[in-house]
Parts: structure tokens; C-alpha cells; sequence
């Protein structure tokens, strides 16, 4: 019997070299011949009566590690992702109050929802919804009581309602609540102004039976109840002034206060019949269409 130690390099096989590369452990079968002791590989793992099994245990040396390969070019940048929105469809609108919101639906305060914030641009609402009819058919943007200006003694429709002029910037859509309260606050100071005397004072007071929230919309969002009343669409933009087709939903074709000022003497306006919106002076006569948030 032969005993085979440590790697095996080589065995002779019917006169030549038959040659078992290394690995980390592998079992190999030969057979000795019992005359002539001559070894051959037993592939199958057998051998024959006259020849005497061996088995080995074979355990290679592990080779060198090769050299680091260079690392490749960096692949292209993959193109970005759409953005992502905040905005979640909700189903609080309708007259059972379980339909799913969108422009033209009933909405939650009993009006009719004009503006879906689909890209989630805003954290406190996703809709805006216009009361159901107007709150006033004539109304000044605000008085001549003398609440406004820098000591807030100044007549308001010849000044501006604080010293900065928290009306001047509040224009965009979202704004409106907050351009109200700023108005009701000046006419509120001091002697109170009756709320029924001024356009934001109407928007305010006005209540429907399942909302009382109502607020006077600021420029852009007089713009987009616009653009519903005249079937133009919310696609179209906010910068987009609204033309289409005959008002609808009861609108008047006229003028609409927004709650928006643009100067001292001068607060933004918008025509329905045209679209167009304009500064015009606090004192002229105008409608009054609230809008809520929710």
C-alpha cells in the first residue's frame, strides 16, 4: 500500500503523469495494481479485483491573489425622479358628503370647490371652495374710518391698512385668509366698523349652513374662482387671467373685490366679463364672492 502525504503533484498512469489541479479540498480515488504497482485515476471511483483501492484526500494551497483589476468608468447619471407631492385625494365633497373632491363638486362648506392643490404646494388646505352666491352685491373694499396708517389713525381708504402693508404682499393664492384677518383687525381697532360695511367685513361674516370659515379671496385666488365661473379651467395658471365661455354659477358680470391692496389708496379688483384684474380705489361699489379653505 502506498501513502500519498501533503499535496499530490503527480502520479504515473500507465506510464504517464497525470496531473490533479489544486484546490481547497478535493477527494481523488486511484488503483494500485497489486503485481506491478502501478497507479491510475479512477474516475469512476472504482477499481478492479486485481487492483487495490486507494483514497485520497487531496488539499491544495490556495495561489496568490491577483492584482486589483482597474476600476471602470463611471456609468451615466440616471434621470431624475418626478417630485414628489404631499397631496392626497379626498372624499369629503359632494351633497352626501363622501365624493370624492374635485373642480365643479359640491364642496364640504355647501359651495363648489375651484382650485385642487394637486402638487401639493400648500400645508394647511388641498382645496379651495366658492360660496354657494354672493354675499354682496355692493360693497367698499374698505371704509374711511380712521384705523389705518403708520399711528393707525388714518383714514383706510386713503392709506395703508398697517404700516408695512400686510395687504400689499399677501397676492397669492393661499393667502386670502390672512389678507382678511389684516383687514378686520384695522376695522375692528378702536371703535369697532360694522362687518356689513366692508368687503372683507361681508366675506368674513358670511356663514352657510355646514361652514362659517369664509374669507375674501386675495388677487390670485379671485383669479381662479374667475376661471371657473368662466369655464376656462385650472390648467390654464394662476398668471392666466380667465376668458371663456357665458359665467356660470351664478356669478355677476361685473366687478369682484379681492382682498389683496396694491397702494395706499387702491386695492385689486377683477372684471368677470373681461377678466381682466386691476388696481381700482378702495371706495367704488363692487361684489362680494367668499371663498373657504379646507
Amino acid at each position: 500500500m502506498i501513502l500519498v502525504v501533503g499535496v499530490l503533484a503527480g502520479l504515473t498512469v500507465g506510464g504517464g503523469v497525470g496531473v490533479f489541479a489544486a484546490s481547497s479540498t478535493k477527494t481523488v480515488t486511484v488503483c494500485a495494481n497489486k503485481k506491478t504497482n502501478v497507479l491510475r485515476y479512477a474516475k469512476n471511483g472504482k477499481c478492479t479485483a486485481t487492483e487495490t483501492k486507494v483514497v485520497l484526500n487531496q488539499t491544495g494551497a490556495r495561489g496568490a491573489t491577483g492584482a486589483k483589476g482597474a476600476t471602470g468608468a463611471k456609468g451615466a447619471t440616471g434621470a431624475a425622479g418626478a417630485a414628489g407631492s404631499s397631496f392626497i385625494s379626498r372624499s369629503v365633497c359632494g351633497s352626501d358628503g363622501m365624493t370624492l373632491c374635485a373642480v365643479g363638486v359640491q364642496g364640504p362648506g355647501g359651495g363648489t370647490v375651484f382650485y385642487v392643490d394637486t402638487e401639493g404646494r400648500y400645508s394647511d388646505f388641498d382645496y379651495l371652495e366658492v360660496a354657494p352666491a354672493g354675499a354682496s352685491s355692493g360693497v367698499v373694499w374698505s371704509t374711511a374710518t380712521p384705523h389705518c396708517g403708520l399711528l393707525a389713525d388714518t383714514d383706510c381708504q386713503s392709506a395703508f391698512l398697517t404700516t408695512s402693508g400686510e395687504a400689499l404682499n399677501l397676492l397669492a393664492i393661499g393667502m386670502g385668509r390672512a389678507a382678511t384677518a389684516a383687514i378686520i383687525a384695522r376695522h375692528d381697532a378702536g371703535t369697532p366698523v360694522a362687518k356689513t360695511d366692508y368687503a372683507a367685513g361681508v366675506a368674513d361674516a358670511y356663514t352657510t349652513p355646514t361652514a362659517s370659515d369664509w374669507f375674501l379671496p386675495s388677487r390670485d385666488e379671485l383669479n381662479e374662482v374667475c376661471k371657473y365661473a368662466r369655464n376656462t379651467g385650472q390648467a390654464a395658471g394662476a398668471d392666466i387671467v380667465c376668458t371663456g365661455g357665458e359665467l356660470r354659477g351664478g356669478f355677476s358680470s361685473g366687478y369682484y373685490w379681492s382682498s389683496s391692496e396694491f397702494d395706499v389708496i387702491d386695492a385689486w379688483g377683477q372684471y368677470f366679463v373681461t377678466g381682466n384684474q386691476g388696481y381700482i380705489a378702495k371706495y367704488p361699489t363692487f361684489f362680494v364672492r367668499p371663498v373657504r379653505a379646507f
